[in-house]
């Protein structure tokens, strides 16, 4: 499991993550992949990815989850 990156804000009905800095070259943040929370619950798929390429932000719409719950948490993929 890696850390995909903490929730910044939500926005239009998505979570607004910024991604987490990289120290491995195999780091990915790709459009579809399936992200969770702590309690390795999936929470969400990334459907964009935008912003800076040293450390971009995602947006992932949300599965069965309160918006509003995920601002500051952590969120990882598979």
């Amino acid at each position: 499991m890696r850390r995909v990156g903490s929730v910044e804000r939500t926005a239009q009905g998505l979570a607004i993550l910024r991604a987490a800095p990289s120290d491995e070259d195999t780091y990915r943040n790709e459009i579809g992949t399936t992200v969770l929370n702590d309690s390795l619950e999936d929470v969400g798929r990334v459907v964009d990815v935008f912003g800076p390429v040293d450390r971009p932000y995602l947006a992932v719409t949300p599965y069965d989850v309160h918006l509003p719950s995920l601002v500051g948490s952590t969120l990882y993929a598979r």
